[in-house]
């Protein structure tokens, strides 16, 4: 199974499933603390990842293998789970999901403290570790984010050169302009939407707020607005893009025919022109052209076509968070693998991805972002359980995928309706839903 990110595969909507306590009753908030001497701990943890490919092929086992020469009186046992978050929140109605997990993005952040154990003061943290806001709760971190990912286009670099374009789009138009040139100058499809697999239509898009706006707070400013598909409006900008793309005929042919695991083949050899995806999927798609025989060279990635004063911009996102199940009897063992996955594994290094630790620098997939000046944006995560409220009342899923392919369905002609009458309704249920949940 290929990895879907927090930001692309799973819903940030709280399930009433998981709202309330575990079963086990009002948990302890002892704090998973690290150790100070390796051989002090022991014990035999549990770590749930939606990682199956890693513990497939033996790769998981081999990180434990490392660990257990800094920590030989722990052992570590891996589930990996294909359905991650539909099995793991069912999983957390009880005490028995794991020592060590993936926060599920169903978890409202609100509810953290009922589910995992603190990590220590975010004060302190944030210091050594990006992205601390995302599992922040009154002043408490409950989560270390396993690596961040930066929000941009994958796209097949020869493909772009053979239908001549040879410099970044700068302006939604452009971009628009540029996959018009892909299709009719070399027969391509110029962008997949993977509607079918749908996650690729859910947070790939609505991470790129902030992106837009060049703004670490607009995700955050959602909260206190009536009008987010107003327009000029990162939403608004964001959305469009995608049905223009859809209606004038820039997407595949038959978007209920799509296939995540196939389009990675097809970007890289050249038959698609690119997928809107974080900085994760570079390293997958260099490797599906490693296996196509085509030139893992042949790999980019490119910055949401708008510029912010003669800038790009790009969010940079936490992936899945790693936390201590509150109800673990291995609490100090728990810590120590997060600890050391985090800082000595070198997971996010092998990943191309944004390591959590600020001191690491950028990695080699994201070279041309830094070589062209593109301005990484931390999205702030400070009002993001408000906004997660609002988005649960007015049922539309920012970050999951039912909304945008009607948005696709609209643009291909399969709904009827306008796009503008659509983002009227998003706003009035906004609306409407902001004066529910308070805000």
């Amino acid at each position: 199974m290929g990895r879907k990110t927090l930001s692309a595969a799973v819903l940030t909507t709280a399930m009433l499933a998981v709202a309330g306590c575990s079963a086990g009753g009002a948990p302890s908030q002892e704090s998973a603390t690290a150790p100070s001497d390796p051989a002090s701990v022991s014990g035999t943890i549990t770590v749930l990842t939606h990682r199956t490919d890693l513990v497939q092929d033996g790769t998981m086992k081999r990180y434990a293998e490392q660990f257990g020469k800094v920590y030989p009186k722990v052992k570590v046992k891996f589930e990996g789970i294909t359905d991650y978050e539909g099995e793991v929140k069912i999983r957390m109605n009880t005490d028995n999901y794991g020592d060590v997990l993936m926060i599920p993005a169903a978890i409202s952040k609100g509810d953290y403290p009922k589910f995992f154990a603190p990590l220590g003061d975010t004060a302190s943290l944030r210091a050594t570790y990006r992205f601390t806001d995302k599992t922040d709760v009154n002043g408490k971190t409950y989560g270390i984010a396993t690596f961040g990912t930066a929000d941009g286009f994958v796209y097949n670099k020869a493909l772009w050169k053979k239908a001549g374009i040879t410099t970044w789009p700068t302006t939604p138009q452009q971009f628009l302009d540029d996959l018009k040139a892909i299709r009719d100058r070399t027969g391509a499809t110029p962008y997949y939407t993977n509607f079918k697999d749908g996650w690729p239509l859910s947070s790939p898009w609505t991470n790129s707020v902030g992106s837009v706006s060049c703004d670490a707070k607009a995700s955050d400013a959602l909260a206190g607005t009536d009008k987010p598909w107003a327009a000029g409006s990162d939403l608004n900008v964001i959305d469009t893009l995608l049905y223009d793309i859809v209606h004038d005929r820039l997407a595949e042919k038959d978007p209920t025919t799509t296939n995540w695991e196939n389009s990675k083949s097809l970007l890289a050899k050249g038959k698609i022109g690119s997928m809107l995806l974080g900085s994760w999927a570079i390293t997958q798609m260099q490797d599906a052209a490693k296996k196509a025989g085509t030139s893992p060279d042949d790999i980019g990635f490119l910055p949401f076509p708008v510029q912010k004063d003669g800038h790009f911009c790009a969010t940079l996102l936490s992936d899945y968070p790693q936390a201590v199940n509150v109800h673990s009897k291995h609490k100090a063992a728990a810590r120590a693998w997060i600890d050391w996955f985090t800082e000595k594994s070198g997971y996010s290094a092998s990943e191309g991805a944004v390591s959590p630790l600020k001191s690491a620098p950028l990695p080699s997939t994201l070279k041309s972002f830094v070589d062209n000046d593109v301005t990484f944006i931390e999205r702030s995560e400070a009002k993001t359980a408000e906004v997660n409220a609002i988005d649960n009342a007015a049922e539309i899923g920012l970050n999951k995928q039912d909304y945008r392919q009607k948005l696709v369905d609209l643009a291909r002609g399969a709904q009827k309706g306008s796009l503008q009458d659509y983002f009227a309704d998003l706003d009035k249920r906004w609306a409407e839903a902001r004066q529910t949940a308070g805000s």
